[in-house]
């Protein structure tokens, strides 16, 4: 009986021993495998990312761009001044030629036939001028009859100097040096005053002719300097104002000008279409920002402006401009840090972060 009871006390100890273990696994289990409360994070609000340029004061050079021609120094089609035919040709294309060069010769058998003629008849008239002359000095012919033959005399050596300068003509020669361009006639061709036989250009160096508007009239003067550029090549090329018109166009309003630059490589052609870059002024303390920062509107340009961890709205003026920056007459001041990238996402008072200040 003893054992009974004993053994009944010692399986009630177990079950709770059991009992008691079982609710701190229990308990342990639950503690692990529950996962804690998250509370939500509120995010720190942060500023829209800009760039922003310091603008500083310095002198200005206020330049304009107009388009220009270029013009051979010297030019000129070569032509006949008589109906003749032509007998040799001595101009080669594209060759170089000096003043005085032979080029064209025209027929001129029958006035060298009649220039002998006349010649002939002139040692016939000097002799009886001289005949006369010598019998009036004793008095055996009278004045009348020696002023006759003086005068004969002397209006047939008129006419031989008359026929020397005809025959002048039919040597058709270059009136200075330069180039022959494309020859239009030939050995045999039947020629007329105002046919033209070919073109002679001096291109070592040439004239750069150009319009500038009225305002800047009396801005450019002759001996200033003028840079150009032209389509063949990106050298940057340097002419000089040699004059200008007296007056305006009455059309467009510009005023005619003319450059001379020199040409001794022959790189540049006549007829080529220039761009000049002149310089009108400088200004000693202006603003410049770059192009990008530019916001346009109906009632005129805007920037953005650093103020503080802030974007400011400037209302501005602006100047000259180029294709990279623009020159603000009024609205800021020097020291200002503007707004450079970004600026689509920015309105009055937006915060912003600086990333980089140039």
């Amino acid at each position: 009986m003893e054992k009974t009871i004993q053994s009944t006390k010692i399986v009630s100890g177990l079950v709770l021993a059991g009992l008691i273990l079982g609710s701190v696994f229990l308990k342990g289990y639950t503690t692990k495998g529950t996962a804690p409360e998250k509370k939500p994070v509120v995010p720190q609000q942060q500023g829209i990312p800009v760039d922003g340029q310091v603008i500083r004061s310095a002198s200005l050079n206020e330049e304009m761009t107009v388009s220009g021609t270029l013009v051979a120094f010297q030019e000129v089609s070569i032509m006949s001044e008589l109906n003749r035919k032509v007998v040799a040709v001595q101009a080669k294309e594209g060759k170089f030629v000096t003043a005085g060069t032979l080029l064209f010769k025209l027929d001129d058998a029958d006035l060298l036939a009649e220039l002998e003629q006349l010649k002939q008849q002139e040692k016939l008239v000097l002799l009886n001028e001289q005949r006369l002359k010598d019998l009036v000095s004793r008095e055996a012919a009278i004045q009348q009859d020696y002023d006759q033959a003086f005068t004969n005399l002397k209006v047939l050596q008129s006419r031989i100097e008359q026929l020397k300068v005809t025959l002048s003509k039919t040597s058709i020669r270059a009136p200075f040096n330069g180039y022959i361009g494309i020859v239009n006639v030939y050995t045999g061709a039947y020629v007329s005053p105002g046919t033209s036989l070919a073109q002679l250009t001096d291109n070592s160096k040439l004239k750069i002719d150009f319009a500038v508007p009225e305002k800047h009239a009396h801005t450019l003067k002759p001996g200033d300097e003028v840079h150009y550029q032209v389509e063949s090549n990106e050298k940057i090329n340097t002419a000089r104002i040699i004059a200008h018109e007296s007056r305006l166009d009455p059309n467009t309003r510009t005023l005619l000008v003319r450059a001379v630059g020199n040409n001794a490589g022959h790189e540049l052609l006549p007829g080529q279409s220039a761009r000049l870059t002149l310089r009108l002024n400088t200004t000693g303390q202006a603003l410049t920002i770059p192009n990008q920062a530019l916001i346009p509107s109906s009632k005129g340009y805007s920037v953005y402006v650093v103020n503080g961890n802030k974007a400011g709205f400037k209302h501005i003026e602006i100047g000259q401009r180029n294709a990279f920056s623009v020159h603000v007459t009024k609205g800021l001041a020097d020291g200002d840090t503007i707004i450079t990238s970004n600026m689509l996402r920015l309105s009055p008072d937006t915060p912003i972060q600086l990333v980089a200040v140039h």
